[in-house]
Parts: C-alpha cells; sequence; structure tokens
C-alpha cells in the first residue's frame, strides 16, 4: 500500500479527519499542515486503519480533547495589573478595528 493511501480506514475515520482539518484550517494552519495533523490525530485514536476482527481496542478519545487545555499557564504567571492593562490594550484595539 502506498503512502498516504487512506483506502484502510472507516468512513467514520475519514469523516474525523476531515472535521479536524478544517478545525486547524479555521485556526490559519495551512493545508497540508493540517492534513498531517488531522490523521495523525486520527491514528492515534484509532491505532491506524480497520482492524480485523477480534483485534478491536477501545478507542483512545484523549488527543481529540487535548486542544484548549495547553494554554494560559504563561498568562496566569504574569502579575494582575499586566494582564488587566493587556487585556484595555486589546479592548481599546478591537473598538478601533469596528469604527475603521
Amino acid at each position: 500500500m502506498p503512502r498516504g493511501e487512506k483506502s484502510k480506514y472507516t468512513a467514520k475515520q475519514k469523516r474525523q479527519a476531515e472535521d479536524i482539518e478544517k478545525g486547524y484550517e479555521s485556526r490559519g494552519v495551512e493545508k497540508q499542515e493540517a492534513t498531517r495533523r488531522a490523521w495523525a490525530t486520527v491514528n492515534k485514536m484509532w491505532g491506524g486503519g480497520k482492524k480485523g476482527t477480534g483485534v478491536q481496542k477501545p478507542t483512545n478519545t484523549a488527543p481529540a480533547k487535548k486542544g484548549g487545555k495547553l494554554g494560559g499557564k504563561a498568562s496566569a504567571a504574569r502579575p494582575i495589573s499586566e494582564r488587566r492593562a493587556s487585556a484595555k490594550k486589546a479592548a481599546a484595539t478591537r473598538q478601533a478595528h469596528r469604527q475603521a
């Protein structure tokens, strides 16, 4: 089977990869990288493509839930006054962009 061949995946796995890819693209990741990350996530969850009967393992949903939990540590480490000033500056920028 050639590299990148997706015929050994179920329809559900293909749909999941497509949805994950769209999510990455909406966050600004380029198409090729989004595709690579999406299939890596599906492989991590399912352990590859279709398996023979009797070889099934439960799906590992941890990779799909991983996003969003990683951020925020750096911000939380900054003093409140610095975070507040940053928030005020961001609000002013958003307001200026709305008016422009």
